[in-house]
């Protein structure tokens, strides 16, 4: 005996209707109606997943690259300066969750060479403390980060930086700052000769002793790192601007900053990594949402289809209907006959939706630039999108909850049309049989 005979009869029907429309004329007609309903539904949650797994991958991949840059945790004092920044890093070392601490001098500026000028965030670090709170020691092109030596004068840039400057290692170019006196002319100077200095900015030769590449073209194109020596002579600070954390979790950034804000003594300001960037977070995330609703009316429009196709097939097995009636099928059982068949549609639906669309966010890699070599084009602006290369994390919660959305919109669209069929009267259907 096969399986299908071991089901309730409403089942049976439901499943024999499903499969029915091999014959030519209206049957023909309703099938193809129902394979294009299958067809809308696959389509939908297909572009569903491809979708939120590639936002989730952009995500992914952004927060990755200014990790490799940013530090998780950063301590500030509200003055400007950190005069206790030594007892601060203890202080801060000895949360559980804190690996390494680094000081920092930061501050903006514009880079000059042969008359092309930049503004960058000029950040002064100390290269062996510098590489345990970021990578940017290990994501360098040229040069070395550790030539950034106290008195050297040397600066590295970001890749990006480097091209629009038209500048290479070894090269000489100009640092510009705002004015507010070097130290040690302003005491040479008379007071009428300060005031005039004072409205122009200060300007210093660098060597570029390096070129570095994060991946992500915000920091590749404005940021420049420093001894942190040479950049507190530069800004004619007394002390470092703060300190940068490293946590053996960047996920429990949020959590550790409230902490360390509550434990430490002093004018400071802990800020984790999602707060350096919360515009950018929020806006992935309302991104992610709404992408989610409209993508899910198409879904929603795909599922409703199947009212017009049950409602044909109630039409047209209005005999079939009152037969069983007649034979004592209740109501109920002819509304689960044809809630069954539209399910199953929803259920067929999403199944290949799932399919389609989990193939191609595990292999977006592959396919997104066999289609930029076919067609000569690249979807990806790296100044625009951060980054050149499309991502992709597939999250198989998204995936749940995208195939039981369409399956839940598939059983709504059902309950009309069944509601519909069971109101059949069996004398009114057999009349003109």
């Amino acid at each position: 005996m096969s399986i299908t005979h071991k089901l309730p009869y409403e089942w049976q029907v439901g499943l024999r209707y499903t499969r029915a429309g091999k014959r030519s004329g209206r049957n023909s007609f309703i099938s193809f109606i129902s394979m294009a309903s299958v067809a809308g539904i696959a389509l939908g949650v297909a572009a569903l997943i491809v979708v939120l797994s590639v936002m989730n991958g952009f995500q992914k991949e952004v927060t990755a690259r200014m990790l490799s840059v940013l530090a998780h945790v950063e301590v500030f004092d509200v003055r400007g300066e950190m005069p206790g920044w030594r007892s601060a890093s203890a202080e801060a070392l000895r949360h559980p969750e804190v690996r390494a601490a680094a000081p920092f001098v930061e501050t903006q500026a514009m880079l000059l060479s042969d008359g092309v000028m930049k503004p960058v965030l000029l950040r002064g670090v100390a290269p062996e403390q510098e590489a345990k709170v970021s990578d940017v020691g290990k994501q360098m092109r040229e040069g070395r980060f550790d030539a950034l030596q106290p008195g050297s004068y040397n600066i590295v840039i970001g890749r990006a930086l480097a091209k629009s400057l038209d500048v290479a290692v070894g090269d000489r170019i100009t640092l510009l700052m705002a004015s507010g006196g070097v130290p040690g002319q302003d005491a040479a100077a008379g007071a009428d000769a300060g005031a005039v200095a004072n409205t122009m900015p200060r300007t210093r030769p660098l060597t570029v002793a390096g070129i570095f590449e994060a991946g992500h073209f915000e920091f590749d194109s404005s940021l420049a790192f420093t001894s942190i020596d040479d950049a507190q002579q530069l800004t004619g600070m007394q002390a470092p601007s703060g300190l940068r954390l490293r946590l053996g979790d960047m996920h429990q950034a949020p959590r550790v900053a409230a902490e360390l804000q509550q434990g430490m003594t002093g004018e400071l300001f802990v800020r984790d990594w999602s707060k350096v960037n919360a515009v950018w977070f929020a806006a992935v995330q309302s991104q992610k949402r709404m992408m989610f609703i409209i993508l899910t009316m198409i879904v929603a429009v795909a599922a409703f289809n199947l009212v017009s196709t049950l409602v044909m097939t109630v039409r047209d097995k209005q005999a079939d209907i009152a037969i069983l009636r007649t034979i004592g099928a209740s109501p109920r059982s002819i509304m689960k006959i044809f809630m069954v068949q539209g399910t199953l549609v929803g259920l067929l639906g999403a199944a290949l939706g799932v399919l389609l669309g989990v193939l191609v966010a595990l292999n977006i890699d592959v396919i997104i630039p066999f289609m930029e070599r076919s067609f000569g084009v690249q979807f990806l602006s790296e100044e625009v999108y951060l980054i050149s290369e499309i991502p992709s994390e597939l999250r198989w919660g998204d995936v749940g909850w995208i195939g039981g959305v369409a399956v839940l919109l598939s059983f709504v669209a059902t309950l009309y049309p069944s509601w519909s069929a069971s109101r059949v009267k069996p004398a009114e259907a057999l009349r003109y049989e």
